[in-house]
């Protein structure tokens, strides 16, 4: 018997006549009708306090969104991620980042396997080089201690590394041998060129991150390293080519044999397993460079808060499961009330690189329009997700979320306390007050968007281009502290969030045959400029565009 689709089932149905009433009810309306409403819609749970009262919803609203959680299957859906069933349908395999930051005296048997002891063996890796970078002792080819690790890599192999890090920034380990690292993933060789012109390549290792070890953005920047070392250390007396490429490069991947092809030392290999997506995957070996900043012990701990988060997800009842329930405000602002737009704004400078990790976390994993059966989808899916430093943001977007005629929902996030631990006291005064300056303008811009005018002290008739009409709605995540745990705790929030929302609309979020698509076309492409072949099979545009680069070469020369 066909399955019928979500959007044909009972509690869809339900809500879409719902949402008629709804539409016309205003936030300020809302908070009148239902005293206690904050408390009703806060949640708890590892260090984060998610704030829902400003959605615009209420309680009957949330009861049939938990209907249509529960019609999706989604009890069984969560178990089955956690359990290592084969939840990516399409590549028929499970999805096991959550497996990545078990304890090690858990147990995954998967397939009869457990996966357990290999994770902790390969962190164990991880953590043995990351201890000789610290002590000093992992040298270049010349005999002189490495000091600065270049990351290679792009999407995933770069985004998750380069935002922890970032957010991390407090916690780098003191005391050490000092290791500055950097990401280069653009393919064009622009980041990579500006550290190669001020890096000494004496003290310089590149890691090379890629699950497949094919990725053209990688390998080309990857060449680009190893030609600039192998051209400044090559003449130095006792170096050959194959001690640079052993002393200056790591490489992770789950091709091991095509990193063997490449060059790179066995010794110097992490696994990454083809059970783990790219975009979920700063939780194993792709780390190494979160652990080079912060430490293998801080690198624990921020997989300690992201498992407490999975424990969470796996055990809190669904109307008081942090993920669903920032999942369900989603699905009911994007498929019953048209709002398609999602921005992510933190009010903590820390975390400057979170809304482009959420970016492609959420868009590249539900970025879908066929079910897991290959139906097209009759219904919304993911919303367009973007976002910035809150209070930046705040002189650049802000006029569109207030006045604009496009409905935002708006993500607030911020750490309830920071700079407590400055031990110079006027310093830390002062710092403190900054931070409740960040705090007032994170909450007022939140109560504007809901309240609009009425936000506003009454100060007579205002014109036209002086009104704010509100009912903008917005989630309020507040971290206790921004720490290694917490911030573990924050993605595998949002981790979790990104695969309730595919499950209820039945889409696949581990894979992206859309990106493969147009690495495939874009290798094609390159043959054609390259090898002046093939042009007859483009398209109009397309020949003219590659005919002007042949003529720009052409006048160079």
């Amino acid at each position: 018997m066909t399955r019928l689709s979500i959007d044909q089932q009972d509690a869809w149905r339900a809500l879409s006549a719902h949402a008629q009433q709804m539409r016309g009810s205003h936030l300020r309306e809302l908070f009148t009708a239902r005293p206690g409403r904050h408390a009703a819609f806060t949640h708890r749970a590892a260090g984060l306090t998610l704030d829902l009262s400003k959605q615009r919803w209420s309680d009957e609203t949330l009861e049939l969104l938990l209907d249509l959680a529960r019609e999706a299957q989604l009890p069984e859906a969560i178990r089955a991620l956690l359990d290592g069933e084969r939840v990516n349908r399409s590549e028929d395999r499970p999805a096991l980042h959550t497996a990545l930051r078990l304890p090690p005296d858990a147990s995954l048997r998967v397939e009869g396997n457990d996966l357990v002891p290999s994770v902790h063996a390969c962190l164990d890796r991880m953590a043995s080089m990351v201890e000789s970078f610290h002590a000093g002792q992992w040298r270049g080819a010349t005999g002189r201690a490495i000091g600065h690790v270049v990351n290679l890599g792009v999407g995933g192999s770069d985004l998750g590394p380069l935002m922890v890090t970032h957010a991390l920034s407090d916690y780098r380990l003191q005391g050490v041998h000092e290791v500055e690292v950097h990401f280069a993933s653009t393919m064009d060789g622009s980041q990579l060129a500006d550290y190669l012109a001020r890096l000494n390549p004496e003290t310089t290792l590149f890691v090379l991150s890629s699950k497949s070890f094919t990725t053209i953005d990688t390998l080309s920047n990857a060449r680009t390293a190893r030609d600039w070392l192998m051209a400044r250390l090559g003449n130095e007396e006792g170096v050959d080519d194959a001690l640079v490429m052993r002393q200056h490069f790591i490489g992770v991947s789950a091709s091991p044999e095509k990193m063997c092809e490449w060059g790179i030392a066995e010794a110097h290999q992490l696994e990454f397993w083809e059970w783990v997506g790219g975009r979920y995957s700063l939780w194993g070996c792709i780390g190494l460079p979160i652990a080079l900043v912060v430490g293998m012990a801080r690198f624990r701990e921020l997989l300690a808060g992201a498992h407490a988060m999975d424990r969470h997800f796996r055990e809190a009842p669904l109307a008081d499961n942090l993920p669903v329930l920032l999942a369900l405000a989603g699905i009911w602002n994007v498929n019953f009330l048209d709002i398609r737009a999602h921005s992510i704004l933190p009010y903590d400078g820390r975390l400057e690189y979170f809304a482009a990790y959420l970016e492609q976390l959420e868009m590249e994993s539900n970025g879908k329009s066929v079910t897991h059966d290959g139906d097209k989808v009759n219904y919304s899916t993911c919303p367009v997700l973007w976002g910035q430093l809150g209070p930046n943001a705040q002189h650049a977007f802000y006029q569109l979320l207030h006045q604009g005629t496009q409905a935002v929902e708006c993500d607030f996030i911020a750490p309830l306390v920071r700079y407590d631990d400055v031990t110079d006291e006027a310093t830390r005064h002062h710092l403190m007050g900054q931070h409740r300056l960040t705090l007032a303008n994170c909450f007022a811009q939140s109560r504007v968007l809901m309240l609009g005018d009425d936000a506003i002290a009454d100060d007579g008739p205002r014109p036209g281009h002086k009104r704010y009409r509100g009912n903008q709605p917005s989630s309020t995540l507040l971290l206790d502290r921004l720490t290694p745990a917490t911030l573990g705790a924050l993605i595998a929030l949002y981790e979790h969030k990104v695969f309730v929302q595919a499950t209820i609309w039945d889409i696949n979020p581990f894979d992206q045959w859309g990106v493969e698509l147009g690495k495939q076309i874009a290798g094609e492409t390159q043959h054609i400029l390259e090898h002046h072949e093939g042009l007859e099979a483009m398209d109009e545009s397309t020949r003219a565009l590659i005919e002007a680069v042949w003529a720009a070469e052409q006048g160079s020369r």
